[in-house]
């Protein structure tokens, strides 16, 4: 297998656990966030800023990639390690959730999905072997198959035949993987809120051997229990061998159900959108930087962070920097924010190592507040 896997410990208290993934770029300590390089660049940020905080893999994506600048540029320039100066670790996604979530005009059929482009309107048609094509020529380290994304809710019968026909897809994106000694590829588990499905989709993806599983069809507005529900039925039926990732989640709260329950790998875009709307994370809760009571706050956004914004400003001078409309703001927030969770994971396995992860969350949750989900931000 190209990705590796290794059990470091299990908690002796849930399912939570500590790993180490090896890539062709490089080796990360699970459980992660990922921060998202949506445009082939974490919004506002450089290479330097993101290795300082310790991010050590990042995520790209293949929707927005293909339709700006093109694949065939990024192939050119030798991939998106080398375009975008980035030598460490690369996840891209599949381009399928841009496909059920940004398209409205679409039409699924076998063969692969019909859809209009979300600004421009042009007719896209995008398959199993396009997506793994695209993804084999940005030359990510682990590659997503390409996967139905069914919204919430959905009847028993739409969701089945969705599952099936995401299976017969991830065989499809197997076979047409020019890279396999270079590029890794995660198969995505489907079947909502239906546990039969999603053992059906679970057996039926290990079966075709992936190098690591994603629990699709979650944090796609439905409530927080039944994602709980869903991730503690589903982590369970999956090899103890491979790495397991949950798509789209960022927030505290979600992050921290999420490892109880055997997650190993998150991505979302939560930090950098909200730092572009003034709103910080800080380990005693979310601050709104905008907000008059901090006109006059020369104390650091959050006292226990060392990042380089909490090291050099105050909340005063990044509320003004808000209030102006200045690019710096945006790129102190985000630096903040992606610092925050990168750290909010180092600290998760930590507790994890020493039997306290438990005990930790709780902490978490009483300093923190309510953060159950991305719209509490």
């Amino acid at each position: 297998m190209v990705i590796k896997y290794k059990l470091i410990k299990e908690s002796n208290e849930c399912m939570a656990r500590l790993g180490i993934v090896t890539t062709p770029h490089g080796s990360f300590e699970t459980p992660v966030f990922m921060p998202v390089g949506t445009q082939g660049t974490v919004k506002a940020m450089i290479r330097e800023e993101l290795e300082e905080i310790g991010s050590k893999i990042i995520l790209g994506n293949t929707y927005h990639l293909w339709n700006q600048p093109g694949n065939d540029i990024i192939k050119k320039a030798g991939g998106l390690h080398k375009f975008m100066n980035w030598p460490h670790p690369i996840l891209t996604d599949s381009g399928g959730f841009q496909v059920f979530s940004l398209a409205e005009l679409r039409n699924i059929k076998e063969e692969g999905v019909t859809f209009k482009h979300h600004k421009s309107g042009a007719p896209l048609f995008l398959t199993p072997e396009k997506a793994i094509e695209i993804q084999n020529d940005l030359g990510s380290d682990i590659m997503m198959a390409f996967d139905e994304c069914p919204p919430y809710p959905v009847t028993y019968e739409y969701m089945k035949n969705s599952v099936e026909r995401t299976s017969r897809w991830a065989e499809r994106c197997l076979k047409v993987n020019k890279n396999k000694e270079t590029q890794g590829m995660f198969g995505i588990v489907q079947g909502g809120e239906f546990k039969d499905l999603r053992e059906l989709s679970a057996n039926a993806l290990i079966k075709m051997n992936f190098d690591g599983y994603s629990i699709g069809g979650l944090s796609v507005g439905e409530p927080k229990e039944i994602q709980n529900e869903v991730l503690s039925f589903t982590t369970p039926l999956l090899p103890k061998d491979k790495p397991r990732y949950l798509m789209g989640v960022g927030s505290p709260g979600a992050i921290l159900d999420a490892v109880e329950r055997g997650v190993d790998m998150f991505d979302c875009v939560l930090p950098t959108r909200i730092a572009r709307h003034g709103t910080a994370m800080t380990s005693s809760g979310r601050i709104i930087i905008k907000n008059k009571m901090y006109a006059e706050d020369f104390s650091p956004l959050d006292e226990k962070c060392d990042c380089y914004c909490c090291k050099n400003y105050t909340k005063a001078y990044l509320r003004h920097l808000i209030k102006a409309n200045e690019i710096l703001g945006y790129r102190l927030l985000s630096i903040h924010n992606v610092a925050f969770l990168t750290n909010l994971m180092r600290d998760i396995r930590k507790a994890i190592k020493e039997d306290k992860f438990l005990e930790y969350k709780e902490t978490v949750y009483k300093n923190y507040g309510l953060f159950d989900n991305e719209k509490d931000f």
